[in-house]
């Protein structure tokens, strides 16, 4: 047994006969070059219904198309004495002539693929043309007519139809088994099947697609007539393609893209002047986009081509891009002239080669680069929000969606508004390094409980004019700006107006508190959208006063002092205090009487102007109050009082470093007198360092926890409502420390 198969597989001794093969073997090797599977079918018939002009295709499949498959247009039809030549090899209506194939710009042009098809499957065609009365059924095997039923006629039949087109495939390669047994199951024949029609439904919008199995009463797939690229895409591959897709086009005389709006018209190079000319328009994904496998969707000149060239060339603009694994959602569509295409390269017409491709790919690859680089977006994750299940959204959208529950709630009588959906498209995903993911409403419990300073329990100063302030409540009360006609007040409201800085401003206005980072440094930490920011909270509190001081000028409510204190025991306490006092010529006493004196002579304008009341036996009844429920450290009182006068005296006092300015109150000026005496007045609020040393007293905590409340509850709050920063605060009293978009890209780079 062994001898004989080796002889049968030995060489001839003698050449064999050449013989002319069988028309009918020749057509069928053909046929199983052009149809692969029931695809492939699908294909070549899907291209005759565009170049007939259909703006409605639909497709019918059963078992994967292998036992129906049935294309159903509205083109403009084929002529009734072109139906007995239909099928035949090689007869078309695209070109004439050889040459005519160096401009073909139709789908079609050997005439192969009606004759393919009724070599190796039952054929029919039902069509009209618009000039037709009726319609005409006729049926193919081999190429030739054939009779619906033995005995009767080839002959073209009349019957009932529409204008255009129903080509019908049945028991596809029912005579040749072994292609029909090499082919997978009917579904996925099926996938394979919805996968051209997305395609050609994809680069042709304005023609609407339909596909459904035999027998459902939906189709599978449903594309509507006169849409774009961009809501075809969406509608088919899904709204998270969609959402990440970026513009490009560029053509041969400007080899840029042009990504801000896809929509735009483009300048095309007329094909008469330049052989060479070419344009492309694609749709790609930015790196928010990540699929296991890519997705390469080509067409040149409208005609679906594989292009491995390409492919890789555009994978390798992602490598730096997408992590590793994961691929694109590339659409592109290369427009040439079609004297520099030559399309007759392949037997299903799936490759083309054209001149230049080498310096067209790397020019459209350069332009998806530059389109990719110019997102300048990280990458984005969605996370739920609560347990409602929905993506969060930016704050813009989100007010609009408040203002609209609102409007609803006044038509509804239970005041119930239905949630909006999750999905809803017109709601944009914010970036997550975009991301806001505090308010400014939050609100902490310990906000609700006032902590009061045990100190200023015991002094217990009662603030007249302000209401009944309890440590139980805390109720907020705008600081309305009092009506003053002096000009250097006016002056003075001018100047703070003028010299606001609009982005600090912003910044305090819509700030987050994060929390005190120093208490002896007066050094806290703020939020403004994606920001973190240190500032100095103290220099803040003292511009914030000067400006409360000027915005209530000749209307202040008081704080009583009771009992009130000595005006001369206060000043001496101070100057007895004071190293600078030792350089004046003055003893301390003498320093001591002229600041009682020039209070005294001046008391009637001070409890006018400034609510700061003494009385006719020289004690201090009332001081202003700046801001409700914020009481300054009375322990600076001794202090602020003697500063009232030192540019009289001629005393070098010195000045903390906390301090702006070094000017005391010039009483010789009225402008000058009511800036200074404001400046020092906020000077006298403005929380100063604390120093809790280890072993504290329960009541220096205490005190140190009620200073820590009120800078976060009564001090921040009023900034954000009355500061008007100045830019000069910019300079080393407001730091950023963080950026959230700068520590996604670190974090990404790690």
């Amino acid at each position: 047994m062994n001898n004989e198969s080796s002889t049968s597989t030995q060489a001839p001794s003698e050449p064999l006969p050449i013989r002319r093969l069988q028309e009918s073997l020749i057509n069928r090797i053909a046929a199983g070059e052009i149809i692969h599977r029931p695809a492939s079918a699908l294909k070549e018939l899907i291209e005759n219904s565009l170049d007939a002009g259909a703006t409605s295709i639909r497709v019918t499949v059963k078992d994967g198309g292998m036992k129906l498959l049935q294309i159903l247009d509205n083109g403009c039809g084929i002529r009734k004495a072109d139906l007995p030549i239909l099928a035949e090899r090689f007869t078309t209506s695209k070109l004439s002539t050889f040459s005519d194939l160096s401009r073909i710009r139709t789908y079609g042009f050997r005439g192969e693929a009606l004759a393919s098809i009724s070599h190796v499957s039952h054929l029919s065609v039902v069509t009209k043309t618009k000039t037709d009365s009726c319609a005409w059924k006729t049926c193919y095997a081999d190429g030739l007519l054939a009779p619906p039923k033995p005995g009767q006629s080839v002959d073209p039949k009349p019957c009932a139809g529409n204008d255009g087109t129903t080509i019908t495939i049945e028991d596809l390669f029912y005579n040749t088994p072994t292609r029909l047994s090499a082919l997978r199951s009917s579904s996925e024949e099926y996938s394979r099947i919805l996968d051209v029609l997305t395609k050609y439904a994809i680069h042709n919008p304005k023609v609407a697609f339909v596909c459904k199995k035999a027998g459902s009463p939906t189709p599978e797939l449903s594309s509507p007539s006169a849409s774009e690229t961009p809501n075809t895409i969406r509608l088919l591959y899904g709204h998270s393609v969609a959402k990440e897709l970026v513009p490009v086009k560029v053509s041969s005389k400007n080899s840029r893209s042009a990504t801000d709006n896809a929509d735009d018209d483009m300048e095309v190079d007329d094909p008469e002047d330049d052989p060479e000319a070419w344009h492309a328009n694609a749709h790609i994904t930015n790196a928010n986009y990540q699929a296991k496998k890519m997705v390469f969707l080509l067409f040149i000149n409208h005609r679906l081509v594989e292009s491995s060239r390409m492919k890789r060339a555009f994978e390798a603009v992602y490598n730096g891009i997408l992590p590793k694994g994961s691929s694109p959602f590339v659409y592109l569509s290369l427009e040439i002239d079609s004297r520099s295409v030559d399309v007759n390269v392949h037997p299903t017409k799936r490759e083309v080669h054209f001149l230049n491709e080498e310096d067209i790919v790397e020019k459209i690859s350069d332009a998806f680069q530059k389109a990719l680089a110019a997102q300048d977006h990280s990458r984005t994750f969605e996370y739920q929000t609560l347990l409602t299940g929905g993506v969060a959204h930016s704050e813009q959208e989100m007010s609009k969606t408040r203002k609209g529950k609102q409007r609803e709630v006044g038509d509804n009588e239970e005041g119930k508004v239905p949630p909006a959906p999750a999905n809803d498209p017109k709601l944009k995903k914010t970036l997550s390094q975009h991301k806001v993911r505090t308010s400014l409403k939050d609100r902490t419990l310990d906000s609700m409980f006032p902590v009061t300073n045990p100190a200023q329990v015991a002094r217990s100063p009662s603030q007249g004019n302000q209401g009944e302030s309890t440590a139980g409540t805390l109720r907020s009360r705008d600081v309305k700006e009092s009506e003053c006609y002096l000009t250097s007040v006016v002056n003075l409201r001018q100047k703070i107006v003028k010299g606001k800085h609009r982005h600090l401003t912003e910044i305090l206005e819509k700030h987050t508190f994060v929390g005190i980072v120093d208490l002896q440094r007066s050094l806290s930490l703020i939020q403004h959208s994606t920001n973190l920011y240190l500032v100095n909270h103290g220099s803040l509190a003292e511009e914030l006063f000067y400006q409360l001081g000027v915005r209530q000028f000749g209307n202040f409510s008081r704080m009583k002092l009771d009992p009130p204190p000595p005006l001369r025991t206060l000043v001496d306490i101070a100057v007895n205090a004071e190293e600078s006092t030792k350089e004046s010529k003055l003893s301390k006493s003498q320093i001591a009487d002229r600041i009682v004196k020039i209070l005294m002579t001046r008391r009637d304008m001070l409890a006018e102007y400034f609510s700061l009341c003494i009385s006719d036996a020289g004690h201090i009844e009332s001081l202003p109050l700046l801001l409700r429920d914020f009481t300054p450290n009375l322990n600076n009182l001794p202090s602020f009082l003697m500063r009232l006068g030192p540019q009289v005296t001629g005393i070098p006092l010195n000045t903390p470093a906390i301090r702006t300015d070094t000017s005391q109150v010039d009483w010789t000026s009225e402008m000058e007198c009511f800036d200074n005496f404001f400046r020092e007045l906020a000077y006298f609020y403005t929380p100063g360092e604390t120093v809790v040393p280890a072993s504290a007293s329960n009541d220096e905590a205490a005190q140190e926890k009620a200073e820590r409340w009120q800078i976060q509850h009564v001090l921040f709050p009023a900034m954000r409502r009355y500061l008007c920063a100045p830019k000069s605060l910019l300079d080393r009293d407001v730091v950023q420390a963080a950026s959230l978009p700068d520590l996604y890209k670190v974090f990404e780079r790690c």
